[in-house]
């Protein structure tokens, strides 16, 4: 049912991080954040059942904080010259890449965002897995100089994403842990060359988008209802295997492009032992993305011949079939020209 006061806090959601990114002075880009969460909240609501507002709650908490901190940070940046203390640029600037990274949910301030993403619907859950993440993701960006601080926090969240996403059945907690995990990636995409960014955010965002609709137009919420849920159309259990595959990163799919690119870059930039690291704790997540997989593809079930294919959704498999062949595409023409 179509909600008026939805569609318009919507708006004010992609306004807001819009004004937080292209604001000119750090105080705009608070008001930006605070619009962004503000129309956050009234989306979160659900007539259904009473898990959202316990999500909404620490979610509002944990942002609120954030937000505080970052204000915080900022008066003590305005207000450095009555400060006689050499080392107060990186204290600040400390405070305000934590406090960021906490808005945008990455490990060690991590602990909120897989408890607010297993009571919130689908759709919230892909705003909060995919648009939420563009505006503290920027303004990392635009003060991203403590290379030492951000090899920990990549680290941790590597680690984190796939050790703590290992033994989950909530699939909304394994999205929240493989999101963690592809926040480390992000982050390492920032080291030296920012476009390599915009291609990662871009395709995880594609990636994810592709995912969450299956499940939303399955109504899956747990492991056990997938694998029941998956016989119902070949088609659907083909798309579901390869989209996980590709989030995980395996070379055929697209997955894999994103992340070829940061460790080029990292390579290339000496960080030898952070793309190591990277690689081999992300092997974890894909270990548990084929377990997944595998199961949907081996487990034998009776599959009834009667039940018709709630699948037939034109949007939906054109999308898939695009991002799925899309690497292949385009080294084919690129290889022609």
């Amino acid at each position: 049912m179509f909600k008026f006061y939805k569609f318009f806090f919507f708006n004010t959601l992609i306004f807001g991080s819009l004004v937080s990114i292209s604001a000119y002075s750090w105080f705009n880009m608070w008001i930006g954040l605070e619009v962004n969460l503000m129309s956050m909240i009234p989306l979160m609501k659900s007539h259904f059942n009473k898990f959202p507002a316990e999500a909404t709650l620490k979610y509002f908490i944990t942002q609120a904080m954030a937000s505080t901190m970052v204000l915080f940070s900022l008066i003590i940046m305005l207000n450095s010259s009555e400060f006689i203390n050499l080392q107060l640029e990186s204290s600040y600037t400390l405070i305000l890449n934590s406090a960021l990274l906490t808005k945008l949910g990455a490990a060690p301030f991590h602990a909120w965002f897989p408890e607010v993403l297993e009571g919130l619907n689908w759709m919230n859950s892909l705003i909060l897995l995919t648009w939420q993440k563009l505006a503290p993701m920027v303004l990392i960006m635009y003060n991203f100089n403590m290379s030492l601080f951000f090899s920990i926090i990549i680290i941790f969240s590597s680690m984190i994403g796939g050790i703590l996403g290992f033994n989950q059945v909530s699939t909304r907690k394994i999205m929240a842990y493989s999101s963690i995990n592809h926040i480390a990636w992000m982050l390492a995409s920032m080291m030296n060359f920012k476009m390599i960014w915009m291609n990662y955010f871009i395709i995880y965002s594609v990636i994810s988008f592709n995912i969450i609709m299956i499940f939303y137009i399955l109504n899956i919420y747990n492991l056990n209802q997938l694998f029941l849920s998956l016989n119902s159309s070949k088609l659907i259990k083909l798309f579901f295997i390869m989209n996980f595959l590709s989030l995980g990163g395996l070379p055929p799919f697209l997955g894999f492009f994103p992340k070829w690119l940061v460790i080029m870059n990292l390579v290339n930039n000496n960080f030898y032992t952070l793309s190591l690291i990277l690689i081999l704790l992300t092997l974890i997540t894909l270990f548990f993305y084929i377990r997944i997989t595998l199961s949907t593809l081996t487990i034998s079930m009776s599959e009834t011949i009667l039940k018709p294919s709630n699948f037939n959704n034109f949007f939906l498999i054109f999308i898939n079939m695009i991002t799925l062949l899309s690497l292949f595409l385009c080294t084919s023409i690129f290889n022609i020209l």
